[in-house]
């Protein structure tokens, strides 16, 4: 398999606090990857350094074989790398469907459409003329995965999408996952849930007070081993 995305030796900083420790970690062509840890591990950080919120070393990061470290996120955008971010961040002034609308805004062209987006959440249809902040905390994340998907991605990073959702809700979401990366769309997701986390994805990486303890295969990383790497005992 192809990498996608590399990262070597990263590390990244607010101010004179340094949050991540040389991670390094590489994402498939198609590849579904999985980050765990605990509160404050550097989870977060790191999507964010990856989708350009963050300034980098240029060449801590690579995507489709160049260098991108420190990349302005309008620029990613347009490369294909698309966030879903903690805690959704939707525009409470508009409308489900004029939040949608704004991810397809620089017009990468791919799969994704209004339609299609409706047809993967059909309840996003027929609440589309409604703030989407009326919704309910499930349907604004869809809302959120929607919109990232309308930039037509060729990698897509969600960061904590079972966050405060009810059970029920976050199966309804992670259901849909085979359908998102169906065109061969990379996804890293961002999970507490280590044993959602597991399910949805090929490999796993966790962090633990912002560096890798552990990369493994999903299938077959012990709960022993997950427990170690997360807690650092």
């Amino acid at each position: 398999m192809r990498d996608l995305l590399t990262i070597c030796g990263l590390d990244a900083f607010y101010g004179d606090f340094q949050a991540l420790f040389d991670v390094s970690l590489r994402v498939g062509e198609g590849e579904v990857v999985a980050i765990v840890g605990s509160n404050g591990a550097g989870k977060s950080t790191l999507l964010k350094s990856i989708a350009g919120q963050i300034a980098t070393r240029r060449d801590a990061i690579s995507f489709d074989d160049a260098p991108i470290g420190g990349e302005r996120t309008h620029v990613l955008l347009k490369r294909g790398i698309s966030l879903v971010p903690e805690g959704r961040r939707l525009f409470p002034s508009l409308s489900v469907e004029e939040n949608l609308l704004i991810g397809g805004e620089h017009g990468r062209k791919g799969p994704w459409t209004l339609a299609r987006v409706y047809d993967l959440f059909p309840v996003l249809a027929e609440r589309r003329n409604q703030r989407s902040t009326s919704l309910s905390g499930g349907q604004q994340q869809m809302v959120a995965i929607g919109r990232a998907l309308m930039s037509n991605p060729r990698l897509l990073l969600c960061d904590e999408i079972s966050l405060g959702l009810a059970p029920i809700v976050v199966r309804e979401i992670y259901e849909r996952l085979p359908q998102i990366i169906g065109d061969g769309m990379s996804l890293v997701i961002v999970e507490q849930d280590i044993l959602q986390a597991l399910a949805a994805s090929a490999r796993v990486y966790c962090l633990q007070e912002g560096r890798v303890t552990l990369e493994g295969d999903s299938r077959s990383v012990s709960r022993e081993t997950i427990a170690a790497a997360y807690f650092g005992v």
